[in-house]
């Protein structure tokens, strides 16, 4: 059996990283107006004297990156850098207003450097979000011509009265589920062990898909931001969740209120997450905590508004529901 923690990568230790982070972090940020709470996908502080709320996030592509240097593809991993932050910053009710890059690199050569910026922009135009600036750090002593590495920053800004924090979120209200493009960029620490372990290439023709390996695995990151915006102007959104690192369980959870679960339902999986399952001989439970599992992004509404959503986004589905939680979890997989 294939496991995440088997790859490299220990989810229970970044866990105890982030409480450590929370404790140290108490006195720096007393006095710090927070409009967002610690552990939310994004940071959110209230502009003083406004009625402003800004957000911030920050987020790189991963291991996805060695797969885009073996193949010497370098577009799709500008816009999963967009992606990666955008959709976070979305999750809190905020409009992204502003994106950053960081590109660390061995040495600059333009047929690399340039299909990342291209790729970049791409998904800035997608979520209509201005690049603003950046830095481009050349450090061959520290990175191998060819290698890089990618980094993203978004600022959002909302009205402090239309901030979700899932605190609104009661029994009975409806989870509605986004599908995502693939694997985003996430669990590709599992993906190229498993690759590696049965000595399966990059250019690897897969005959269920009809297309080569890479072409799969650098699939771009979906991006949320005009079907989130376009529902958020029609009814109000209780809670979202970018579904990344950590899966369902790990980033739904991080939205529901203290006393209540939310309650997945069976639904399609997509048949690269199950070929995959397959092929790397991994448990279900490691699976759904490792990747979306075709779900990339999710939202909660009140019942009288779901089928709003449905009509709204085309190929948003009900996944589930709110319910009271008597034992104190807060995410129950149903038929799983």
């Amino acid at each position: 059996m294939s496991t995440y923690k088997e790859a490299g990568v220990d989810i229970e230790k970044a866990d105890r990283f982030v409480s450590f982070l929370k404790d140290r972090l108490k006195n720096l940020n007393k006095n710090l107006k927070q409009a967002l709470p610690f552990g939310a996908f994004a940071a959110g502080f209230l502009v003083e004297d406004c009625d402003l709320v800004i957000t911030s996030t920050t987020d790189g592509v991963g291991t996805k990156l060695k797969i885009a240097q073996s193949m010497n593809v370098h577009n799709t991993v500008g816009i999963d850098l967009v992606a990666m932050n955008v959709n976070d910053i979305i999750t809190t009710g905020s409009k992204p207003t502003a994106f950053l890059d960081y590109i660390a690199i061995g040495k600059i050569e333009e047929n690399l450097i340039n299909p990342i910026i291209e790729g970049i922009i791409t998904g800035c135009e997608e979520a209509n979000t201005p690049l603003v600036g950046g830095e481009t750090a050349e450090m061959p002593s520290f990175y191998k011509d060819g290698e890089y590495d990618l980094a993203g920053f978004c600022i959002g800004i909302c009205k402090k009265d239309e901030v979700v924090t899932g605190q609104d979120v009661k029994e009975g209200d409806t989870i509605i589920a986004i599908p995502s493009s693939g694997f985003h960029s996430n669990g590709f620490s599992l993906v190229r062990y498993v690759l590696e372990k049965h000595n399966i290439k990059y250019d690897a023709y897969i005959k269920e898909f009809g297309k080569e390996l890479w072409e799969i695995l650098l699939t771009p990151t979906r991006i949320y931001v005009k079907d989130v915006f376009e529902l958020k102007n029609k009814i109000k959104i209780k809670a979202m969740a970018h579904i990344t690192g950590g899966g369902i369980p790990g980033n739904l959870t991080r939205v529901i209120p203290d006393g209540l679960r939310a309650v997945i339902s069976a639904y399609k999986v997509p048949d690269l997450f199950l070929w995959f399952q397959k092929l790397g001989n991994i448990k279900k439970e490691e699976m759904y905590k490792t990747f979306n599992m075709g779900i990339g992004f999710m939202i909660v509404v009140q019942e009288k508004d779901r089928d709003i959503a449905l009509s709204t986004i085309k190929d948003a589905f009900i996944v589930g529901h709110i319910e009271q939680s008597k034992d104190g979890s807060k995410i129950v997989l149903n038929d799983i």
